[in-house]
């Protein structure tokens, strides 16, 4: 058996965001090669002339742009009423159980505005346990039995 036949570079999952009854995100897990490869596309090589070395620079707003189309997929059950808990926002003769369409555009904004967002994204993102065969979103890790001798 060959691992490399096995391996796959990217997997979507569903995820509850805790504490919002009813969001839903549909998230992509990034293999190492595929995050490398982007944050390459976000970074550029200056020389600095005091030190008279290459430099790398991570443009961070196309960092955050790139990885937000890379790992947000689409989502559902994202009401003004949730979308106030994650940022500042006025939707003052707004319903607020209307749901805010899933766009590469708003999934980009959120992530940039919403600290508590970003930090869940990244959380789940690199948790592998969230993709995993049979595995139905972020569980609680049972703690792992050691073997004494």
């Amino acid at each position: 058996m060959d691992l490399k036949k096995l391996m796959v570079d990217t997997k979507a999952v569903w995820v509850d965001f805790p504490g919002l009854k009813g969001f839903e995100v549909e998230v992509a897990n990034l293999s190492r090669k595929e995050l490398t490869g982007l944050r390459k596309r976000c970074t550029t090589t200056k020389f600095d002339r005091k030190t008279r070395q290459a430099v790398e620079d991570l443009n961070e707003e196309k960092f955050v742009t790139e990885f937000a189309k890379a790992v947000i997929r689409n989502w559902k059950g994202l009401t003004l009423e949730h979308l106030e808990t994650l940022l500042l926002v006025d939707i003052e003769g707004e319903d607020p159980k209307k749901e805010l369409e899933y766009s590469e555009d708003n999934a980009e904004t959120l992530v940039s505005s919403s600290s508590e967002f970003d930090t869940w994204l990244n959380e789940v993102v690199f948790d592998l346990d969230n993709f995993r065969t049979g595995s139905k979103g972020p569980t609680s890790k049972a703690p792992r039995k050691v073997l004494q001798e």
